[in-house]
């Protein structure tokens, strides 16, 4: 450093240096050879929860696989023997399933969507739910596409809101047609569980609507979007309903969805010898979805499980029973899964998500 002279003053000629008279609020605002005594929070890594919901049905499988093994080596002893014709018309079936999804989110929607994109995001839609349960995943992916076609988030989420609520209500209604008109419903009342049970998943069914209403009623930030929501949701119910078009395509896709589903599980069980006639293989697959069908399990193990002890309760054996519904899952999840992942990967890439 340079002397000062006697007056106090840099002699001519001397530059004056800047110092780091401080330590640096931040790393980047450090000095050169100082340390930095502030560093930026760490955030919590969420990749292990990923990781656990992406395991968690490929764990629970082998638990399950692992306890019946008899009955897994014997399905999957008849599903390499399978006729393949009936299993390429359950691929057939397989891939009208996304058309049918495609309708009824187009029917949702007042706006008018792009058909191909549409398509291919449902398609990338069914490997995102091995991730999430009930069906969050293909929820999570259909709610980017749409904001990324300009939707509003609130009409958005309006039309997943419809279009949950066209799914199931159509399914219930397709069901009740099924009771009517089969004589094999008498069969179902095994399957029924008794009061003891019924009584407690009221009460914790009945306890969530009142906490939720509570919540809704008291805290004003939580009141105020859901009102919003729900004014948008009404708005474009009334919008749909009064174009032929979306009611067609809204309620055509929902009652068509899990038809043709139930045809693929149909299809895999004539291929294997099920012994069952369609109309019981459909009714099978309709009471075990809507039984089980919300339950929160990934993958849709808990409908997979109901549907085995519903094929063995119409009198199919229980190898054939468990080799149909290993049949059923990989051609409608399993295959799929890999192109599903590809497609979301392009839509992403292509910024349409």
């Amino acid at each position: 450093m340079p002397s000062l002279s006697p007056s106090g003053s840099l002699p001519p000629g001397a530059a004056a240096r800047p110092e780091c008279a401080a330590p640096a609020p931040s790393v980047t605002g450090a000095c050169p050879g100082t340390t930095a005594t502030a560093r930026p929070a760490s955030r919590v890594s969420t990749r292990p929860v990923r990781l656990a919901l992406c395991l968690a049905p490929l764990l629970l499988a082998a638990g399950w696989a692992v306890a019946n093994r008899p009955v897994v080596y014997e399905g999957v002893r008849r599903l390499a023997a399978a006729d393949p014709g009936w299993l390429l018309a359950g691929a057939g079936f397989t891939c009208l399933t996304w058309v049918a999804a495609s309708c009824a989110r187009q029917g949702a929607l007042p706006d008018r969507l792009p058909p191909g994109l549409l398509l291919a995001s449902q398609f990338a839609a069914g490997a995102a739910n091995h991730a999430l349960p009930a069906g969050l995943g293909a929820h999570a992916v259909t709610l980017r596409f749409l904001r990324g076609q300009g939707v509003p988030l609130e009409r958005a989420t309006a039309s997943i809101g419809l279009y949950s609520l066209a799914r199931s209500t159509a399914k219930t209604l397709v069901l009740l047609v099924f009771l009517a008109v089969s004589p094999a419903w008498r069969r179902l009342g095994d399957l029924v569980p008794d009061g003891r049970l019924l009584v407690p998943l009221a009460a914790v069914a009945g306890g969530a609507v009142a906490v939720a209403g509570v919540l809704l009623t008291v805290v004003r930030p939580l009141r105020r979007p859901a009102t919003g929501l729900l004014r948008s949701a009404l708005a474009d119910v009334r919008a749909v309903h009064s174009r032929p078009r979306r009611v067609l395509a809204l309620w055509g896709g929902a009652v068509a969805m899990p038809l043709v589903q139930a045809g693929t599980l149909a299809c895999v069980g004539a291929s294997l010898g099920l012994g069952l006639p369609w109309e019981q293989v459909v009714l099978a697959y309709l009471a075990a979805g809507t039984a089980v069908g919300a339950v929160p399990a990934p993958g849709g193990l808990a409908v997979d499980a109901a549907l085995v002890w519903t094929l063995v309760t119409f009198g199919a054996g229980p190898a054939v029973a468990t080799a149909t519904v290993i049949g059923y899952r990989v051609l409608s999840d399993w295959v799929p899964l890999l192109p599903g992942a590809l497609v979301l990967s392009a839509l992403i890439r292509a910024k349409a998500l």
